[in-house]
């Protein structure tokens, strides 16, 4: 399976359960496709996106 097909098939199971991605995310998942970004990038963009801040 190539990559492009593996993102289809990983956005479509996560749709199956009625959630929709961000669109935030699926531009992040074009990029990939499209050889501007890696999937550690994404990786790296989700981490920002979501970790815990710490309160200090």
């Amino acid at each position: 399976m190539d990559n492009c097909k593996a993102w289809d098939y990983a956005i479509g199971i996560v749709q199956v359960d009625g959630t929709k991605p961000s669109d935030e995310f699926l531009e992040l998942v074009e990029k990939e496709k499209r050889g501007e970004i890696t999937s550690e990038d994404i990786r790296k963009a989700l981490y920002q996106k979501y970790k815990v801040k710490e309160v200090e």
